[in-house]
């Protein structure tokens, strides 16, 4: 039997927001222990909530950059459920009238087609504190800091068929909420995690299969690790004549497999009611306008003007718009050098091959976006070549000059494009090579272009690298034919 995929995500951003949701304490990360859950987060008697008006705000722009309804009114409720780490014995959500409506995402997929997720709300809520259970000996410790920090709860429609297609997913919504700005995106710290739902059906078949929840992922890479092993799992127990069961799951990423956790639980569990202590939120046509009018330029217009204003492929827009930082410094560079294609090819080349050898973002790059700049015009002008080039970025990396200019005045790089100095070296170059000169006179027409190489070598030996390679082959080339 043939079958068919069905995911859908729940992604977490953690909101970028000094304070939390309800409260003024902290959301700084990295604090000590319980130092940052105050009165409120805590849910002790007396104490009422506040709205982080920044948090909605935050909200709504998400709304309008991914194209969603945004209703007029939404309202906060209560989901009552005990954990360790969630004191107050519910928390403080939107079910019924979320803050963002359906929506849509469109995500590239590695053959390049383009496919649209549809979202089917955004709600804000507030996150609960987390369990540690390393160094406990045996018990469990419990961190605040955590509860009440502001999270947008993004889920989509079922409609990703594969685990490529959920990770393009994910990468497209991390993208837009950096953008954006409104959070830090760091999966490594907890800003962005996800649920994902996974279940599998006969192909043809339109009814959905029993979905399992896998909670928590925090990785582009694990949530595909993460649904493979689902959908075998599931397949392997459907085709064994077991029925899957609507639970939730664990990854365990050193074992590379799913666990049970619990069984799912469904609305009624939760005993939903609206929140008694917050009002409603209301929101009028001119604060939308407002928040409109502050979008930055988003992923996708940028991959379409880096597109048809600089002429890059659809490949190379795409790679250098998914990030903000990626996209800004790509952009100053070309501003420097004045040519997309040359930028691209070294934002995505030798930059980004050296920023993954140290495992360096692009805002902590050695090289400055200036400095790249300035070093593809030299290579532009011709005043050195491309392997002069890559000498003098590797100077620009360990830090051995301010400039291009002056690693290539201090390394004497700059390319010999004076013919008569070139055509002096050639003859000195054939005048030595008798054996090489008598092969290429006696070998077939055809033959010729590929003896021609090593001629070239030893001109550009002879040069230290500092001859125009084109001017060398055309010389090189009139003065040999002409000992036929």
């Amino acid at each position: 039997m043939q079958w068919e995929t069905v995911i859908g995500l729940e992604v977490h951003v953690q909101l970028a927001t000094r304070s939390k949701i309800f409260s003024g304490a902290s959301t700084a990360f990295g604090a000590e222990p319980n130092t940052q859950a105050c009165a409120v987060d805590l849910g002790l008697p007396g104490v009422l909530p506040v709205l982080n008006e920044q948090a909605v705000a935050m909200a709504v722009q998400f709304g309008l950059a991914v194209h969603a309804d945004i209703p007029e009114v939404s309202v906060f409720d209560r989901k009552n459920y005990f954990y360790p780490d969630l004191p107050k014995g519910y928390q403080t959500s939107q079910m019924y009238h979320p803050i963002v409506g359906a929506g849509d995402v469109e995500i590239t997929l590695d053959d390049e087609s383009t496919k649209r997720i549809r979202i089917h709300h955004a709600h804000l809520e507030e996150d609960a504190g987390k369990s540690l259970h390393e160094d406990f000996h045996g018990m469990t410790g419990i961190d605040l800091n955590r509860a009440g920090t502001p999270l947008l709860e993004i889920v989509s429609e079922p409609d990703m068929r594969s685990a490529k297609e959920a990770a393009a997913y994910l990468k497209a919504i991390h993208s837009i909420v950096t953008y954006l700005g409104i959070s830090d995106g760091n999966m490594a710290e907890g800003s962005m995690r996800c649920d994902v739902n996974v279940s599998v059906r006969p192909k043809g078949q339109e009814a959905f299969g029993t979905r399992a929840e896998i909670k928590n992922v925090n990785s582009f890479r694990f949530v595909e690790r993460a649904i493979a092993f689902e959908v075998e799992r599931q397949i392997e127990l459907i085709e064994d004549g077991g029925k899957v069961v609507q639970e939730t799951r664990l990854f365990d990423p050193e074992r590379d497999e799913t666990r049970s956790m619990r069984t799912k639980e469904e609305a009624n569990d939760y005993r939903y009611f609206p929140c008694p202590d917050l009002l409603p939120v209301v929101l009028d046509q001119a604060y939308l306008d407002h928040l409109r009018s502050q979008l930055p330029e988003l992923p996708a217009d940028k991959r379409a003007r880096f597109q048809t204003s600089l002429g890059l492929s659809a490949y190379d827009a795409h790679v250098l718009s998914a990030s903000r930082e990626m996209a800004e410094f790509f952009e100053e560079v070309h501003r420097v050098c004045g040519d997309a294609k040359q930028a691209a090819n070294w934002v995505q080349g030798e930059l980004s091959g050296a920023l993954n050898r140290e495992n360096l973002s692009i805002q902590n790059s050695p090289v400055s976006a200036k400095q790249l700049g300035e070093l593809i015009s030299r290579v532009l002008d011709d005043t050195i070549n491309g392997k002069a080039a890559k000498q003098v970025f590797q100077a620009l990396w360990n830090g051995q000059g301010d400039s291009a200019d002056a690693i290539i005045d201090a390394k004497g790089l700059k390319q010999v494009t004076d013919t008569g100095a070139i055509e002096a070296m050639i003859d000195q170059v054939i005048a030595d090579s008798p054996a090489q000169v008598a092969q290429y006179r006696d070998s077939e027409p055809e033959k010729r272009g590929k003896m021609i190489g090593y001629f070239v070598g030893q001109v550009m030996k002879a040069s230290r690298g500092t001859a125009n390679p084109q001017q060398v082959n055309g010389l090189l080339k009139e003065k040999l034919d002409a000992l036929l």
